[in-house]
C-alpha cells in the first residue's frame, strides 16, 4: 500500500462528498493513527491474523442499486432503513419532528446539523484507541443519526434497519449510529442488521450512546450479518448523573465476529445493564469483550451473556467489571454462561473484576458444559423427542435476554432465526 497515494485518495473522496473540512481532517488524522496503531488485545482469543481491513483502502460512495421491499409499518412509526449506504426510508411522525427529535442517515446529518453531530461523533469511541477504531473513522461510509431533546419522551421504539449491500464484491461496510438522548429524555432502539448478497465483505459496525444526566436508553439488536462478512463491532455508552443503558443483543452473525460492549458509568447514580446472547456454529469464530466501567459514586452495573456453541465453533465470552478509584457505593454483578452442544466446539466464560475501591459490592458467575441431563431425562420421560428437548433447554437457557428485548415482533424474529441455525447446525 502506498500511503501517500492512499492518503490523498481518502481526503479526495472525502472531500467531494460534501463533508465539513473538520471531520476530513479527523479522517486523515484517523489514517495515520491507523498506520501507526496496534491492533486490540481480547483475552483468550486471538484474531490478530483476521483480514479485518482491505490490502488497498480506498474511501468510495455509491447508491445501492437493488430495490428493497419495505414492511408495513404503522403511521405512528419511528422508522429508518439504510441498504448500504442508501438511505432508503425514514418515517418519523410529525409530532416527534415538532419536538425537536431528529431522525436520518448520518452524511445528512452532519450536512444539516454540523456542529451538533460533529461535536459528539467518535468522541465517546476514539479513533485513537486502537487500529480498527482509527480504520472506521477513515473509512466510515454510512450511517444514522438519532437526536432526542432534554425532556422528550419517546412512547415507541425507534426502528433502525441497516441493510448490508453485499450484491458485489469490494463493499465494505462501515456503519456508524450516534444517538444523543438530552437530559430527562426517554427512548427505546430497535436495530436489525442484516445483509444482502453472498459476496465476501467486511463489516466495522459501530454505536455510540450520550444517555445524559436522568436520561433512560433501552437498545435492543438484532445481528444477523451473512456467512460470507467478517464483522467487527464496538458499542459504547456515556452514561450519566442517574442516566440508565440498558443493551440487550442477540448476535447471530454467519461469519467470524470480534467485538466489544462497554457501559461507561460516569455519572453519579448511572445504571448500565448489558444483556447478550450469541449462538454460533459450523467453525465461526466469535469474541466479545462486554465492560462496565464505574466512574460515578453509587453506580450500578449488570452483565448478563449467554451463549450457545454448535459444531467446531469457537465462542469467548469476556466479561469485564471495573470499579475505580473513588466510585464509592458501586454494584457490579456479571454472569457469563456457555452452553456446549458439541463434543467438537470450545467455549471461554471469562469474569473479569478489576477493582480500585474497598466501599463496593462485586460479584461474578460462570459456567461453561453441555445440557443439563436431569432436564433433558425430564422432558423425555414424557415423550418428548430428544431433538425438541434439546431446543427447548436452549430456549430457557437464553430467555432472560429474549425477554429483555422491548418489541413482540423483534423477539419473534429473534426465536425464528435462533430455531433456524440450531436446525442449520445439525443440532
Amino acid at each position: 500500500m502506498d500511503k501517500i497515494v492512499t492518503k490523498e485518495q481518502l481526503v479526495s473522496a472525502a472531500t467531494q462528498h460534501g463533508e465539513p473540512a473538520s471531520l476530513v481532517e479527523r479522517r486523515a488524522a484517523a489514517f495515520d493513527h491507523f498506520i501507526t496503531s496496534r491492533m486490540p488485545h481480547m483475552a483468550r482469543f486471538n484474531f490478530s491474523d483476521w483480514p479485518l481491513f482491505a490490502p488497498n483502502p480506498a474511501l468510495a460512495f455509491a447508491p445501492s442499486q437493488q430495490a428493497i421491499e419495505l414492511p408495513d409499518v404503522k403511521p405512528t412509526s419511528i422508522r429508518l432503513v439504510q441498504f448500504g449506504q442508501t438511505t432508503v426510508s425514514v418515517r418519523l411522525p410529525q409530532q416527534w419532528a415538532d419536538s425537536g427529535v431528529i431522525l436520518m442517515g448520518l452524511f445528512d446529518a452532519l450536512k444539516q446539523y454540523p456542529d451538533m453531530v460533529a461535536d459528539k461523533l467518535m468522541t465517546i469511541v476514539k479513533p485513537t484507541e486502537n487500529k480498527l477504531t482509527a480504520y472506521h473513522l477513515a473509512y466510515l461510509n454510512s450511517g444514522v443519526f438519532l437526536y432526542v431533546p432534554k425532556g422528550v419522551e419517546l412512547d415507541q421504539p425507534v426502528e433502525v434497519d441497516l441493510i448490508q449491500d453485499s450484491t458485489a464484491p469490494d463493499r465494505e461496510f462501515n456503519a456508524h449510529l450516534l444517538i444523543i438522548a438530552e437530559e430527562n429524555s426517554s427512548l427505546s432502539v430497535l436495530q436489525h442488521t442484516t445483509t444482502r448478497g453472498n459476496y465476501a465483505n467486511r463489516a466495522s459496525l459501530m454505536v455510540e450512546i450520550d444517555a445524559q444526566a436522568g436520561s433512560h436508553v433501552a437498545f435492543s439488536s438484532l445481528d444477523e450479518l451473512g456467512d460470507q462478512t467478517l464483522t467487527y463491532f464496538k458499542r459504547r455508552a456515556n452514561i450519566g448523573r442517574n442516566a440508565k443503558v440498558e443493551w440487550a443483543v442477540g448476535l447471530m452473525n454467519g461469519a467470524d465476529t470480534v467485538g466489544n460492549m462497554d457501559s461507561e458509568l460516569i455519572g453519579e447514580g448511572g445504571e448500565g445493564d448489558s444483556k447478550l446472547i450469541a449462538v454460533t456454529t459450523g467453525n465461526q469464530r466469535v469474541g466479545i469483550n462486554n465492560r462496565v466501567t464505574h466512574h460515578g459514586q453509587h453506580t450500578t452495573g449488570n452483565i448478563n451473556q449467554r451463549g450457545v456453541l454448535l459444531g467446531k465453533s469457537h465462542l469467548v465470552f469476556n466479561g469485564i467489571g471495573e470499579i475505580i478509584h473513588g466510585a464509592h457505593d458501586a454494584n457490579a454483578e456479571q454472569q457469563n454462561r456457555v452452553l456446549m452442544m458439541s463434543p467438537d466446539c470450545r467455549g471461554d466464560a471469562n469474569p473479569i473484576l478489576l477493582i480500585d475501591e474497598n466501599d463496593v459490592i462485586a460479584g461474578h458467575a460462570a459456567s461453561v458444559g453441555p445440557v443439563n441431563p436431569v432436564q433433558m431425562n425430564y422432558l423425555m420421560s414424557r415423550g418428548i423427542p430428544k431433538p425438541v428437548a434439546e431446543h427447548m433447554v436452549i430456549r430457557g437457557f437464553l430467555s432472560s435476554v429474549i425477554a429483555a428485548i422491548p418489541a413482540d415482533r423483534v423477539r419473534q424474529e429473534l426465536i425464528a432465526i435462533l430455531e433456524r441455525k440450531l436446525t442449520d447446525g445439525n443440532l
